[in-house]
């Protein structure tokens, strides 16, 4: 995949603040079968996110995100591992 378009992660935990903040979830590569990677969307605000997941003061908004998106973003994370075809 292209670089410029796309962002991938194999962090089950970035992934998931990721799609709780909005981030577009395009794919999952499963083609290691150790690990998979989580394909983004690229978006203008990812350097940012990525920045404040690694390195943000926990007190920082942009850090902060609601508790029902995230644990919803890790049950389809987790559904979208599961699936035969993502």
């Amino acid at each position: 995949m292209n670089n410029d378009k796309y962002y991938q992660t194999n962090n089950f935990y970035l992934a998931a603040f990721l799609f709780a903040k909005g981030l577009e979830l395009v794919n999952v590569d499963k083609t290691d079968p150790r690990k998979s990677y989580f394909v983004f969307a690229n978006h203008p605000e990812l350097e940012i996110l990525l920045r404040v997941f690694n390195y943000g003061n926990d007190d920082a908004p942009e850090a902060k995100v609601d508790a029902r998106k995230f644990t919803y973003a890790i049950k389809k994370l987790k559904d979208s591992l599961y699936e035969q075809n993502y």
